[in-house]
């Protein structure tokens, strides 16, 4: 059990209790402070650390704390999920304040679920009292005015803190109209994406089939195995992870609850051959994953599927279609925008503090000035992306 480290003052209140424990009682403040921070996506929702602490690892859980910021009324006005867990840092092991969910399932666009208001100074008694030599938060979204709010608590409190960019997520604005974003494209490839369907639709029978709670199972076995078809070859890709299939299972359906799941399959000759998996929330719909047998791609039906997914965005009045990270060829082809994910790193005040500080100075300064290999590309994004 995570003991408690409650703080009191004439204008706020500040409580750690267990991550558990905040998924029951704060699960309603929680969807309304993420409402109105508008940087934070999904995965900074209750929902998605719901489902992370479903599929999470004991110890995992057991090092989850969450630090709740009440205002002068009671009220809840900020929610920070953390963990401390120990974790390399520049080649040496370190204490250190993150996210409770970690990276698990590739999380983007994160922020704090706050109200503008919140007196994130009020938090920093508690924060400090943890033991933890640096911390890390990242996956940040662009524009995260919560996090940057606390970067900037850490910083008055004595902390040295930097910032970096982290993960490049391609994005499309969506245009009002399919024509128009066809429109949008070199002639190649707008000819290319109408040849394929017209071949596909005049050579075999082709319906859609979407999945919502009624159907959800029978869709996610579509998913899965369609996905580790085309990842036959390489470790069966993402959801051969069973703590990342629940994770996700667990999320889907709560996404499925509340008519916010995208999870559709292409069926040719009445036979699922490729599987789309994503979500809606406010303006934006997410891709996640796919899948799709390899034995169709001659009729490149992940393509097609794609297609009448960035479609039905547009159709349904959506204003951004979102990749999620990585820069992989396939994602390019649609698109050419990209926004960067970023992180803040905070060293606390101290010798060990200063010390960690100077490593991490060195190490960047060395990586800016060894030369660059020939040949040598982008690292692999996770599969998630």
């Amino acid at each position: 059990m995570v003991e408690r480290l409650p703080v009191r003052s004439v204008r706020a209140s500040v409580d750690c209790i267990p991550l558990g424990e905040a998924l029951t009682t704060v699960a309603s403040e929680w969807e309304a402070l993420r409402e109105r921070s508008p940087a934070a996506s999904p995965f900074a929702s209750w929902a998605w650390h719901q489902a992370w602490a479903a599929a999470a690892v004991a110890e995992d859980l057991d090092t989850s704390r969450t630090v709740l910021l009440r205002g002068a009324t009671g009220a809840v006005e900020a929610i920070l999920p953390l963990a401390i867990r120990s974790t390399p840092f520049r080649r040496e092991r370190v204490t250190a304040l993150t996210w409770a969910i970690g990276d698990v399932g590739c999380p983007d666009h994160l922020d704090i679920p706050a109200l503008p208001g919140a007196d994130f100074d009020a938090v920093l008694p508690v924060l400090t009292s943890l033991p933890w030599d640096v911390a890390i938060l990242s996956n940040l979204a662009p524009g995260s005015a919560n996090a940057t709010r606390l970067a900037a608590a850490l910083l008055r409190g004595g902390c040295a803190v930097r910032w970096q960019e982290q993960w490049a997520c391609p994005y499309i604005e969506l245009p009002g109209s399919w024509e128009e974003y066809l429109g949008s494209l070199s002639p190649s490839r707008r000819q290319a994406l109408r040849r394929r369907e017209r071949a596909l639709h005049r050579a075999h029978p082709v319906t859609l089939t979407d999945y919502d709670s009624d159907t959800l199972d029978t869709g996610w076995q579509h998913l899965v195995a369609l996905h580790a078809r085309r990842w036959a070859g390489d470790g069966g890709g993402v959801f051969a992870d069973p703590r990342i299939e629940r994770l996700h299972r667990a999320f889907a359906a709560e996404l499925a609850r509340r008519e916010q799941l995208w999870l559709t399959t292409l069926d040719v000759n009445g036979e699922p051959t490729a599987a789309w998996y994503g979500f809606a929330d406010r303006d934006t719909v997410y891709f996640y994953q796919s899948g799709r047998d390899p034995r169709r791609d001659d009729l490149s039906v992940g393509a097609v599927l794609m297609a009448h997914m960035i479609r039905r965005s547009i159709e349904r009045g959506y204003r951004r279609f979102d990749f999620l990270r990585g820069e992989e060829a396939y994602k390019l082809q649609w698109t050419a925008l990209r926004r960067m994910t970023g992180q803040f790193v905070a060293f606390r005040p101290g010798w060990r503090g200063q010390w960690l500080r100077g490593l991490d100075l060195a190490s960047r300064l060395w990586a800016r000035l060894r030369p660059r290999r020939r040949g040598h590309g982008s690292p692999p994004a996770p599969a998630a992306a």
